[in-house]
């Protein structure tokens, strides 16, 4: 009896040498009860107390269980950590949580997408607008002072700022509206004046793009080629072909027919810049007039066959006696060589 009474009176010390009366009965008590507990529970299982304990500690020992179905305990020992389950821990918490911060991230980035947006409107696109109009309205010979690189720099931040979509649309849009009023003031062209006014708008449109096109190039390799598997300055010229050229076919066509069969009335340069632009922009445009197209631009016609070459010498003679006719020499005759006929 004496022993047992020692025995339950035996120092233990923890690891901070703090003396611990009945330690190794209280953990040998805990142990047996926690022995008991199985995963499930079927009805809650109060824990009795330990006798010996203080209040608190018992109370913090008690088994919390959570539900029939999921229960979880915390560890007696003092160095465990808390597992019981509270309010935030269920799954509809959870999923609350989760929905409020996505609703949170999704406002967010609303509204610094708006506020890009903006940015975008009052700082990045009016400084490209006031150097695109320059550069459509400038003349083959004028020398503008722009900073290209400083241009350069005002599209790549665009395009990383992911507007790439929306300076692609202000930019068709703006030069649209310039081609439109181009339109309109050939419209307004008297006929003597017609081929070449519209020789000048091409020519003055295709400087622009030179210098457009570059400024705009990481716009266009990044976005247009890589997401609309296009080219800008092809898409550029057909703007112009859709609305210039096309809407004024009609009225260009037989004026470069009749100018044609009328040598040097129009310019040949002139000439040569009109044809061979209307037909980079539409090839099928030189079925209009074969033989005005086959003039500038080779492989028109069909190939030369044996059964027509005295068909070609006759064309080749008319065209000889129609330009002598109209005050062209033929050359100095005495060169020639003795076996050929005058």
């Amino acid at each position: 009896m004496e022993d047992m009474e020692d025995a339950s009176y035996d120092l233990h010390d923890d690891h901070n040498h703090n003396h611990c009366p009945g330690a190794r009965n209280v953990h040998a008590y805990l142990r047996s009860q926690l022995s008991d507990v199985t995963p499930a529970f079927n009805q809650p299982r109060p824990c009795s107390s330990v006798p010996g304990l203080p209040e608190q500690q018992e109370n913090r020992e008690k088994v919390s269980v959570g539900s029939s179905s999921d229960s979880k305990f915390m560890d007696s020992d003092s160095s465990s950590e808390s597992s019981e389950v509270s309010e935030a821990d269920s799954p509809a918490s959870s999923s609350a949580s989760a929905a409020g911060k996505f609703a949170l991230n999704s406002a967010s980035k609303f509204l610094l997408n708006e506020m890009a947006v903006e940015d975008y409107r009052r700082n990045h696109w009016p400084n490209l607008e006031k150097v695109i109009n320059l550069l459509l309205v400038q003349k083959p010979t004028d020398h503008i002072s722009i900073s290209y690189a400083q241009i350069y720099s005002c599209v790549y931040k665009c395009v990383c700022q992911q507007h790439s979509e929306l300076l692609y649309r202000d930019l068709t849009l703006k030069i649209t509206t310039h081609l439109k009023q181009v339109s309109s003031q050939l419209q307004d062209s008297s006929p003597e004046d017609f081929i070449e006014n519209f020789s000048l708008a091409l020519t003055q449109y295709t400087a622009s793009l030179q210098c457009i096109v570059p400024v705009f190039m990481y716009m266009n390799k990044f976005y247009i080629e890589t997401k609309l598997n296009r080219d800008l300055r092809e898409e550029l010229m057909k703007l112009f072909a859709d609305h210039v050229a096309e809407q004024h076919i009609k009225t260009l066509m037989p004026l470069l027919i009749k100018a044609h069969s009328m040598p040097f009335q129009v310019q040949p340069s002139t000439m040569a810049n009109v044809v061979k632009g209307l037909h980079s922009l539409r090839p099928e445009w030189a079925q209009l007039a074969p033989a005005l197209f086959s003039c500038f631009i080779p492989q028109i016609n069909p190939p030369t066959v044996e059964s027509q070459l005295s068909d070609y010498a006759a064309h080749d003679q008319k065209l000889q006696m129609e330009l002598s006719m109209n005050g062209f020499p033929r050359g100095d005759q005495s060169r020639k060589r003795a076996s050929e006929d005058s």
